[in-house]
């Protein structure tokens, strides 16, 4: 069977346009759902963040049992250095969301080369809701945004109006994978809504974390 790697954000606090820092993480379901079906289905997974930072959930995202079974996870609470990751040692990589990934993953160089390298050598690549914020700084080795041309989609513009936080975002996600070429697809806020593009494979949103995660077991069949 397949090893993936989930690549989750270290970051605490997204730095909002005014400079007020908003509290954060990764969003729970968007990791635990993807995680448990891909273990269902035989797969192990591995876990990288930048520098290897002690990952935590956004408090907004837990439900009953989040904090015991996120506890329960070997290797969540001490994942590897994402700079220290050789791309080819593993099948796939997937990217959860949370307001964190806007934070650190953005911009995060060494993310940047684990996506080109994933894409490069044809393997899947799939990401939910704000975990797309990753795909942002990823170059082709040609130069070229690797999401432009690419059918994709991710946590929506309306959906960061609904919640309360587009007037104060530093960038808006749908916007910015706009800008860079990207055929973004979204559907109705808050629906189950998950693209597959090739082996790119992405969801809009929290509802789509069992979608995306679907996609990428068949992908790995």
């Amino acid at each position: 069977m397949s090893t993936i790697l989930f690549v989750v954000t270290g970051a605490r606090t997204w730095t909002l346009a005014d400079g007020t820092a908003h509290p954060t993480g990764f969003w729970a379901e968007e990791l635990l759902t993807p995680y448990r079906l891909l273990t269902a289905a035989g797969h192990s997974v591995a876990f990288a963040t930048p520098g290897g930072a002690t990952p935590v959930a956004d408090v907004a995202s837990l439900g009953e049992g989040d904090v015991d079974a996120l506890a329960a996870i070997p290797g969540l609470s001490s994942p590897l250095v994402l700079a220290d990751v050789e791309p080819a040692a593993y099948d796939a990589v997937y990217y959860p969301g949370g307001h964190g990934p806007m934070q650190d993953l953005a911009t995060d160089a060494a993310s940047a080369a684990l996506i080109t390298a994933t894409v490069a050598g044809g393997r899947p690549l799939a990401a939910v809701c704000h975990g797309l914020a990753a795909l942002l700084p990823a170059r082709t080795a040609e130069g070229r945004p690797i999401v432009a041309g690419r059918r994709i989609t991710g946590f929506s513009d309306e959906e960061e109006r609904l919640g309360g936080l587009a007037d104060r975002a530093p960038f808006l996600l749908e916007t910015s994978l706009r800008e860079l070429g990207a055929d973004v697809d979204v559907a109705q806020p808050w629906s189950d809504h998950t693209v597959v593009d090739g082996l790119l494979i992405t969801g809009q949103n929290p509802q789509s974390s069992a979608s995306a995660a679907e996609a990428l077991v068949s992908a790995l069949s």
